[in-house]
């Protein structure tokens, strides 16, 4: 059982007693911290856009947060059902201010989250959310009065009018996808993926669309995190389909990864490189991704003549580093793709836009388009961390034993080796220790994943 705040929003288990997990408790009191905060800050909208993914706790979590919204004399217009990046959108067609996403990404069923947006559709900053925890732990809100209560109102017209913006995005062209007759098969993971990709699909012309686990029960079929382990399935099908394109997103959609023609993963970590790639080539600029994504961005960045720049873990830090350099494409090596011009959120809905527009054009396959790029591997660990735990005490031990090694400690600790890398850092999501390393070869990363792992465990 857990509740963590960090700067992807207040996530937590569902059951359990209050203030150890998400209970009622915990999301009423966060969302009328919220509310307090938008109140303060907002002097244009009283509105709030909510949204959420299909995770079972999702609708009854969704009657707790519009009742206190409405307590606090806040306007909820619900989505319902829908993505992450649509609810961002949301918030800035109808100039809300502010948006709540209950999703918890591509954590298991038993997970949900409250997400957190500002007036501009993206995710809170790190002071925000500090000052919106403060809020919640001293109970610094007040409710409305009964002639001052909010209003709720549904909106079904949200995801059409977020891919009505992408099928009008200069860089995607519908003619050039709609003339290769593309076979495609999605991994919809039984959440809002089933009704929103192939939505979009049908928009960009495809029309041989095949959807796996498209109930959308929020009774995940496999693992929900979109991971080569995982996706096994969706490999198989894409082969025995004999479709051009596989594709998988986690619950919320806002992760995507693809599988090649011959059922062979294209690598999550080459979402971003491959539709950077193409945006470079149209928009001459820099680019950001997060210190534990591939280098390939930076290979592919340098090739265009811009400037690749690195930025902590956390949507948050890679929008506010794509600001700070005017990056043109910017995310995150987990298949999240992050389009300036649509919004400053992480998209699959303009990824997989970009992606087969750039496939369309170029008319080479997936594996073809996958040779285009260096092969870097990365191993992706993660160690479960006790209550208790000292991480900064562990960290400690381990920079003391790589002193040697040029270091980096802006997100917990990223190790480099000659050619090769290693980042340790804690989730932003769930209570362990993520270990990412990269190599040339498989087993060197591999094996340098294993040596950290083991120093972790030394000293625990």
């Amino acid at each position: 059982m857990a509740l963590i705040k960090s700067i992807s929003g207040i996530r937590g288990t569902i059951g359990g007693k209050p203030g150890e997990t998400l209970s009622p408790v915990d999301v009423v009191k966060f969302t009328a911290a919220y509310g307090s905060w938008v109140l303060k800050h907002s002097t244009h909208s009283r509105k709030i856009i909510l949204g959420r993914d299909a995770r079972i706790s999702g609708e009854m979590i969704q009657r707790l947060v519009v009742s206190t919204l409405n307590a606090m004399g806040l306007d909820v217009i619900d989505l319902g059902l829908t993505t992450t990046p649509t609810t961002e959108m949301a918030v800035i067609f109808n100039e809300a201010a502010g948006g709540i996403i209950l999703t918890a990404s591509h954590n298991p069923k038993e997970w949900n989250a409250l997400k957190l947006l500002n007036g501009k559709g993206e995710f809170i900053s790190a002071a925000d959310g500090a000052e919106i925890l403060r809020l919640a732990d001293t109970d610094s809100f007040t409710f409305a009065p009964v002639d001052k209560l909010g209003s709720y109102k549904t909106n079904d017209t949200a995801l059409q009018q977020h891919i009505d913006a992408i099928i009008n995005h200069p860089l995607v062209d519908v003619a050039a996808i709609k003339k290769q007759k593309y076979k495609i098969v999605v991994d919809a993971i039984n959440s809002t993926g089933a009704f929103a990709i192939p939505h979009l699909l049908r928009e960009l012309g495809v029309k041989d669309i095949v959807v796996l686990n498209e109930e959308v029960n929020g009774k995940f079929a496999h693992n929900p995190e979109p991971l080569p382990q995982h996706l096994s399935g969706l490999c198989t099908e894409v082969n025995k389909q004999h479709a051009q394109l596989g594709i998988a997103v986690d619950p919320d959609v806002d992760r995507l990864c693809f599988v090649c023609e011959d059922g062979t993963l294209f690598g999550e970590e080459y979402t971003l490189v491959a539709i950077a790639d193409y945006v470079l080539q149209h928009r001459k600029g820099n680019t950001v991704s997060n210190m534990s994504s591939t280098r390939a961005l930076k290979d592919v960045t340098l090739k265009h003549g811009g400037t690749y720049h690195p930025s902590a873990v956390g949507e948050v830090n890679v929008v506010n580093k794509m600001k700070e350099v005017n990056a043109v494409i910017g995310g995150e090596g987990n298949g999240g793709i992050i389009v300036p011009d649509l919004h400053y959120g992480r998209d699959a809905l303009i990824g997989i836009a970009l992606f087969l527009t750039y496939m369309a054009q170029t008319k080479k396959s997936t594996t073809q388009m996958r040779r285009l790029y260096p092969d870097y591997f990365i191993s992706k660990n993660k160690i479960e961390l006790d209550n208790g735990i000292d991480v900064k005490k562990i960290f400690a031990h381990i920079q003391k034993k790589y002193r040697n090694n040029p270091i980096n400690t802006e997100d917990g600790l990223k190790i480099e080796f000659d050619n090769d890398w290693v980042h340790l850092r804690t989730s932003n999501t769930e209570p362990i220790i993520r270990i990412y390393s990269e190599s040339n070869f498989e087993t060197t990363a591999e094996n340098i994943a294993r040596r950290l792992m083991q120093d972790i465990k030394e000293s625990m």
